[in-house]
């Protein structure tokens, strides 16, 4: 199977993770008319660390990054969810030491976005992601071309305010003006009146963890992993993602993103946390004294993410609490189903983009229910709820099997245990398209 002589014009809004694996996604399955406008005016090394499954590892290597992301990254071997009062409750390995095929990793946001971004610029030329650049608003015509307005950030984009190109891909985030133009009527993200503090911290590699674990109660909860292997002089770079209640209840909190915070207005909630040796206390003091803070906030599922030629990705379509590591994960497997249908389909974009929809949607709004009600990490609430003061033994509090159970059951929700990863990816190029 051939595209058509003269490939669509597909304009993918947001230089995110979203947007620049769709981008390679589309070029690797014959597209070349693709461009990325991105807000912010360059790419750079910022925000903290994220961890990729091996389904989204699977489909990045399928892209030929795997080797490039590895250079940065750390394999996860293990993960291990803990109570406040220092209680193992249980340790999982992860990745290839769980019978992957591929390693899951733990990386910078900011590494994986540059790699990405790189990428983009090799294969596609340097024209094709532009910075500076956001999408404003879209007219939709069913059966039609979107009409895209561009606004750049210091002012209206001279000379070309607007765009109808053949498709157009809403990669924009949890507060996508694409998404905001489909639904006109939805308004601001819910917020469930928690916060998040993230932030990253040098540690020596004997006061680090060596792994990834979450630990916490009914109220707080900390999530910790190291980013980087040991450097020359012994150190790692620690990432850390910690929840807590809002002291203030103010709805205006909502509207706050990436707010930077002094450590000292919230440390006081992890004073005694240790796990096996490692004190999230210190770990948070060993930061630059910054951190930035989010409110937690998701989005309703949609019924329905395209409309006419345009539809979206990523956090754009389904963002969901920061549960079980599935963020930049689903974005990842979203690009990839989308460059597929759009192959399989080239000729009926309608057609493309509903199959696109018919294999994703079901799966991440199965997610987006199933982290509301803490994803995997359940088994922290529930080790708390049944004892509060801490255990000595788990086994007497959440049997194995029930353990077992819930991790199961939230890997086969979204599509990512190790048989079905291991089948390999399901959205090579059709045979015969160009790649």
């Amino acid at each position: 199977m051939n595209l058509p002589r003269h490939s669509p014009q597909i304009v993918i809004a947001g230089g995110g993770v979203a947007g620049l694996t769709a981008a390679l996604a589309l070029h690797a399955a014959g597209f070349d008319r693709i461009t990325v406008v991105e807000a912010a005016r360059e790419i750079q090394p910022v925000g903290a660390g994220l961890n990729v499954l091996p389904n989204a590892v699977r489909e990045l290597d399928a892209l030929g990054l795997l080797a490039r992301l590895e250079a940065r990254a750390v394999r996860t071997r293990e993960l291990r969810y803990y109570h406040r009062t220092g209680g193992l409750i249980s340790r999982t390995p992860r990745g290839l030491a769980a019978g992957y095929r591929w390693p899951q990793l733990s990386l910078h946001r900011g590494h994986l976005q540059q790699v990405l971004a790189d990428a983009v610029r090799e294969r596609l030329g340097p024209t094709a992601l532009v910075a500076g650049v956001r999408v404003s608003g879209v007219d939709v015509h069913p059966g039609g071309r979107p009409r895209v307005r561009l606004e750049h950030r210091d002012g209206a984009v001279r000379g070309h305010a607007s765009l109808e190109p053949d498709l157009l891909i809403g990669a924009d985030g949890i507060r996508s003006a694409v998404r905001a133009a489909l639904n006109p009527e939805e308004g601001a993200p819910p917020w469930n009146g928690r916060l998040i503090w993230r932030g990253t911290s040098w540690m020596a590699a004997d006061q680090a963890p060596d792994t990834m674990f979450i630990a916490g109660d009914d109220r707080n909860k900390a999530v910790v992993y190291p980013l980087t292997e040991p450097d020359a002089y012994g150190a790692v770079l620690v990432n850390w993602a910690l929840v807590g209640p809002s002291a203030a209840g103010d709805e205006t909190i909502r509207g706050d993103w990436n707010r930077p915070v002094p450590v000292a207005s919230f440390v006081h909630h992890f004073e005694g946390w240790e796990f096996d040796g490692v004190a999230v206390a210190d770990i948070l003091r060993a930061s630059d004294g910054t951190a930035y803070e989010y409110p937690m906030v998701d989005r309703e599922p949609l019924d329905r993410w395209s409309h006419g030629r345009t539809t979206l990705i990523g956090d754009a379509a389904h963002a969901m609490y920061p549960a079980g590591s599935n963020g930049a994960t689903q974005s990842v497997v979203d690009a990839r189903a989308l460059a597929h249908a759009l192959a399989v389909h080239h000729r009926d974009p309608a057609a493309a983009l509903q199959a696109y929809e018919a294999d994703r949607r079901p799966a991440t709004t199965a997610l987006q229910h199933a982290n509301r009600q803490l994803g995997p990490e359940i088994v922290i609430n529930l080790a708390h709820e049944r004892a509060p003061h801490g255990f000595t033994d788990i086994e007497k509090v959440i049997p194995r099997e029930e353990l077992a159970e819930i991790a199961a059951r939230y890997a086969a929700t979204g599509a990512f245990d190790a048989a079905t990863v291991n089948r390999g990816s399901p959205y090579a190029p059709p045979l015969g398209a160009p790649i």
